[in-house]
């Protein structure tokens, strides 16, 4: 029998997650109308929270929030899920914040959770304005982790995944199939994940004695994508390969060869990063890197807690990417 989450509470009863943490947690300003839902739907669920979350220590909220930009990234979303199976396991309840990607509509709406006695702690997945998130942590002492972090030189704890290895494993990738004519396309180089899987590229193709043969950074996005490879194609720059920097770039440069008569992965390879849901559901199914969500999420909780419990010392974490080869890269072909 599948295990009752919080989750399934938010789907039953209709309200928010942080609403339903608030209610799990007696939190007195819950509207009664919102309560009665969250009780309800706990009630026909049989949700029984478990022991742990029961006897948290007094004096503690019993929540973590998490900030974010976007649920609408299967990536995002299952390490939302990683998070939030962990804590249930360690009796704590999750409250999300899906912020604007504009700095001053941010600050408003992670106001509620940047409160000292509103939440334990703090998880901040990919920020875009990660100083101004670190520095207001910092000065209201409440614990954080940030996952997927972009500031360099940045003194928070943190998990990444190895950007410049996974980057260097999907053009290694392309030069052992033969391939010397090959691009790449990614986001902003404002992500550390950009940069690095930048980087991991560029080292691949020094290594082998490879130019590459052209790079764009675009907004991320299946369109931006597409606009780059025919920008490409329109400039007599045509690649047998490319590595794109995430897996909706991926798939609007297909589109893009394809409506020009181009075969993938008979003409052209294509490869790209993150292993999101619908990569293995079109056709060509794609080849990428996959991030370890899972471990990303747990490791983020572990580490969390450590500090909530008063740890003076934590390292940050490094995990390790893997290449999934499935059928849009090939050997290369002489056209």
């Amino acid at each position: 029998m599948k295990k009752i989450s919080i989750l399934d509470i938010v789907t039953k009863s209709g309200v928010s997650l942080v609403t339903v943490s608030r209610v799990l947690n007696n939190v007195a300003t819950v509207r009664e109308g919102n309560r009665q839902k969250v009780l309800q739907a706990i009630k026909e669920l049989n949700y029984q929270p478990n022991s742990a979350a029961r006897s948290l220590a007094r004096g503690t909220t019993g929540l973590i929030g998490l900030t974010l930009v976007t649920l609408n990234d299967s990536v995002f979303h299952d390490i939302v899920q990683a998070v939030n199976e962990h804590l249930e396991e360690k009796g704590y309840f999750l409250a999300l914040s899906i912020s604007s990607p504009t700095q001053e509509e941010a600050e408003k709406q992670n106001s509620f959770l940047f409160q000292e006695d509103r939440v334990d702690g703090i998880i901040v997945l990919s920020p875009l304005n990660e100083k101004q998130i670190v520095m207001e942590l910092k000065r209201k002492n409440i614990p954080f982790v940030i996952i997927d972090n972009h500031d360099d030189n940045t003194r928070a704890v943190t998990v990444n995944v190895d950007n410049y290895v996974g980057g260097f494993e999907a053009t290694k990738h392309l030069i052992e199939l033969g391939h010397t004519h090959i691009a790449h396309v990614s986001g902003p180089e404002h992500f550390l994940s950009v940069r690095e899987r930048k980087r991991g590229f560029e080292k691949a193709l020094e290594q082998s004695g490879i130019a590459p043969l052209a790079v764009t950074h675009t907004e991320f996005g299946i369109r931006s994508g597409f606009q780059a490879a025919t920008a490409w194609i329109e400039a007599g720059i045509v690649p047998t390969a490319v590595f794109a920097g995430d897996d909706a770039l991926a798939l609007g440069a297909m589109d893009a060869f394809r409506a020009k008569g181009y075969r993938v992965p008979d003409d052209m390879s294509i490869i790209g990063y993150d292993n999101q849901l619908f990569a293995s559901e079109i056709h060509p199914q794609l080849t990428t890197i996959r991030q370890p969500v899972e471990q990303m999420g747990k490791e983020a909780v572990r580490l969390l807690l450590k500090l909530i419990g008063g740890a003076q010392r934590n390292s940050s974490v490094l995990l390790q990417p893997q290449l999934i080869i499935r059928h849009s890269t090939a050997n290369y072909k002489h056209r």
